[in-house]
């Protein structure tokens, strides 16, 4: 029965009936998928990044074809620079006397993760390999990753300054600190290490791009303000980038290859639990604490992280020639791999908030 034909009775017309009957189709699967990944494209390229490593480890691995290493530390330095387009001098120093944000932020970092081995040690430390449990000591005692822990408490709109502070001093502090820690909690001899040139590197990577910035704020302050959507999509695709390389050179390195299915889930469980556990510990501190949403950012991002660009020239000069150090460094290798991938979604979850 067409509309044409449609009789009527009582009144009624029975082609509002057949429209009735057969109502317009609903968005295609197609349309909805794409509406998903315009939502969720950065999930996406979290997940497509970590693809392409495992498939294409040589491709953005350090020396490789692409020199991912270089590409991302220019693309560390641009989004310093942006920061510091954005800081104004008031932010700068509400975020250097944050002083109870920094407090939590260092106590995470060296008294809460090595206490929390012990705890893990007394309960399991047991059932794992000796090689194992010393390489997730040796996680527990790192300082914080710095570029990663700055990127995204920017991208999460949390107090930048505060987290550049306390990411700088946390890596300044382990170069001291964790050779102690370790040397404590796992009975091994440290070794002094390159404290200027660590210095010296943290100053050119980060805090040069950032006073240039902020001496450049008089002239592009205006131009950074009207491209800001802009500006925050390059901070996700700087970490996508940083995922990538990390994800190609431990996968280069042998991280599927030369160890068994149990002992890469052990590592990645283990690594996976401490990572929920601390960001936990340190959102609820920040919340017990009083802070605001900004400063608990800050708390959470640089009081949950460790550094791997710091923890492999740490762990040769710790470990010397140990033929077991690639099985001592699987712990903090899926642990910076699982920090990038749940923060970065934590982090966009934080930017989605209204203020």
């Amino acid at each position: 029965m067409d509309r044409a034909t449609a009789p009527k009775v009582a009144g009624i017309d029975h082609s509002l009936i057949v429209i009735m009957a057969h109502p317009s189709p609903s968005p295609s699967v197609f349309r909805r998928s794409l509406g998903w990944l315009h939502k969720e494209w950065f999930l996406v390229g979290m997940l497509a990044a970590v693809a392409l490593a495992t498939l294409q480890p040589d491709l953005g691995r350090s020396g490789g074809l692409l020199h991912a290493e270089l590409v991302t530390k220019l693309g560390i330095a641009i989004v310093f620079f942006l920061h510091g387009l954005g800081l104004s001098f008031a932010s700068l120093r509400q975020g250097v006397l944050s002083w109870r944000v920094h407090l939590v932020v260092q106590a995470m970092t060296f008294a809460v993760f090595p206490v929390t081995w012990l705890a893990a040690d007394a309960l399991v430390g047991r059932w794992l390999p000796p090689d194992l449990a010393l390489g997730f000591c040796y996680l527990c005692a790192l300082p914080s990753t710095i570029s990663s822990s700055v990127a995204l408490t920017g991208l999460a709109r949390g107090n930048v300054p505060a987290a550049i502070f306390n990411a700088t001093l946390s890596s300044v502090l382990g170069i001291v600190i964790t050779p102690l820690l370790v040397g404590l909690l796992a009975r091994v001899d440290g070794q002094s290490l390159p404290f200027m040139e660590t210095v010296i590197g943290i100053a050119q990577l980060l805090l040069l791009p950032l006073v240039l910035g902020q001496l450049a704020r008089p002239l592009l302050h205006a131009w950074h303000h009207r491209h800001k959507r802009l500006t925050t999509l390059l901070d996700r695709w700087v970490i996508l980038l940083l995922v990538y390389s990390a994800f190609c050179d431990s996968v280069a390195g042998g991280l599927w290859r030369d160890n068994g299915v149990g002992t890469l889930l052990e590592a990645a469980v283990g690594a996976g639990v401490l990572l929920v556990l601390v960001l936990a510990l340190s959102t609820w501190m920040a919340r017990r604490l009083g802070f605001s949403t900004e400063d608990e950012i800050t708390a959470v991002f640089c009081g949950s992280k460790k550094t791997l660009a710091s923890g492999v020239p740490m762990a040769k000069l710790l470990f010397g020639a140990n033929p077991a150090i690639g099985l001592i460094m699987l712990p903090i290798m899926f642990y910076h791999q699982i920090q990038l991938f749940v923060c970065a979604l934590l982090a966009n979850r934080y930017a989605r908030r209204r203020d």
